[in-house]
């Protein structure tokens, strides 16, 4: 069960090991301006595969639990799926459901653990393989590996690189788990944090915050849902930033600081190292101050 790109290598590994019964991911979800149906990334691969698979709206529903009854799994591996999974269905297999999730549970449980680490300047992260349970990633942990997080690092570099560890530790682990080895261990309720889903505003960059917090935002916030704030009446994304090392003039204050466009916060100086201007694509800082006249002027903090 699984459905962005973080589930496919999982997906990978697991059909290259062990006989897999049957998928389930996400109905397709308009995306674009267009609205265009796309498919979820497991099922592309579960096609490519040529496993079968299913893509309720509710996992809950008779007919997608009718299904998994048909197929009647030993064991469920979850990965990145978007839905909470009830008694019914954790106790289904005879080997339970167990969970690759982005983070060093307790820390980081709920839908983005891998963009709340940048967000919190964490210095490093990982991967927990757990038992599931009927909590939100409370189940007992079977096996962990740590990650460093770079400080380059985006939301989008670090799911790639979670990715494929989760599929590594996957593949390490069943086997002593599967053989009753491996014996799953309860999480410490100290240190347990949230992570919720994260929604289009979570990109906004208040810059009454200090420039580390936005700089950590920004590479947080990319590719989705993007870092931006508003300027002349429209969005202005912001894909790279850096902090500048001096004091801030003044909050939101338009600045430039080494022939790049920068703006001042409650706690230093955030430079835009690349941005992308509504209707226009994405350009290095320079390009965009070079283009633009209005930009150094002060106008009400916009």
């Amino acid at each position: 069960m699984g459905s962005p790109d973080f589930a496919v290598p999982s997906l990978e590994v697991l059909a290259t090991h062990y006989p897999i019964v049957g998928v389930v991911t996400q109905p397709d979800r308009p995306a674009g301006r267009g609205g265009t149906l796309h498919p979820p990334a497991v099922k592309a691969a579960a096609i490519r595969l040529g496993i079968p698979f299913i893509q309720p709206e509710k996992v809950r529903t008779p007919e997608a639990m009718t299904q998994l009854q048909d197929w009647s799994p030993d064991l469920i591996v979850v990965a990145a799926f978007g839905q909470i999974l009830r008694p019914a269905l954790l106790d289904l297999p005879r080997y339970g459901c167990i969970n690759v999730h982005g983070s060093l549970l307790p820390r980081g449980r709920g839908a983005a653990p891998i963009q709340a680490a940048i967000l919190a300047g964490d210095q490093e992260t990982g991967i927990t393989i757990m038992k599931m349970d009927p909590g939100v990633d409370t189940g007992p942990i079977l096996s962990q590996r740590t990650l460093p997080i770079t400080p380059d690092d985006t939301g989008g570099m670090l799911f790639e690189k979670m990715a494929s560890l989760g599929a590594e530790l996957l593949l390490e682990t069943l086997p002593r788990y599967l053989s009753g080895e491996l014996v799953p261990r309860p999480q410490p309720e100290e240190g347990a944090t949230y992570a919720p889903l994260l929604k289009k505003e979570d990109g906004f960059l208040d810059f009454t915050r200090p420039a580390i917090e936005l700089e950590r935002r920004v590479r947080a916030m990319n590719p989705w849902p993007g870092a931006y704030f508003d300027w002349n009446g429209a969005p202005l994304k912001v894909l790279r930033a850096s902090l500048s090392g001096e004091k801030s003039p003044g909050v939101k204050r338009r600045l430039t600081f080494e022939g790049r466009p920068a703006v001042g916060t409650s706690e230093g100086i955030l430079v835009l190292v690349e941005v992308q201007p509504a209707g226009k694509k994405v350009m290095p800082g320079r390009a965009f101050l070079a283009g633009t006249r209005a930009w150094s002027i002060t106008n009400n903090g916009e």
